[in-house]
């Protein structure tokens, strides 16, 4: 059992510290880690919007289609409401 070989003064080893050398590539992963690709078809393109209001500052309708859509994402990613909002 190696693993507990060193149990008992685990917290007496220096925990590693590494240097950023190339801050550019490390934002630009950064910022690529949570990046998801979602292909949809052009039927369901056409159809995520419902039609407009016909008042000026009324808020903004969407269709069934895409509702069932967000809360199946919802679901499978286990996001919070406005997570999925956002997504």
């Amino acid at each position: 059992m190696p693993y507990k070989l060193n149990d008992g003064r685990r917290n007496k080893f220096p925990k590693a510290q590494y240097s950023v050398t190339n801050w550019s590539d490390y934002n630009e992963d950064l910022r690529r880690r949570g990046d998801l690709a979602v292909r949809i078809a052009d039927d369901v393109a056409q159809n995520w919007a419902a039609q407009r209001r016909k008042s000026p500052r009324a808020q903004a309708r969407y269709s069934d289609l895409a509702i069932e859509i967000c809360m199946t994402l919802r679901a499978v990613f286990r996001l919070a409401l406005r997570q999925t909002q956002g997504f």
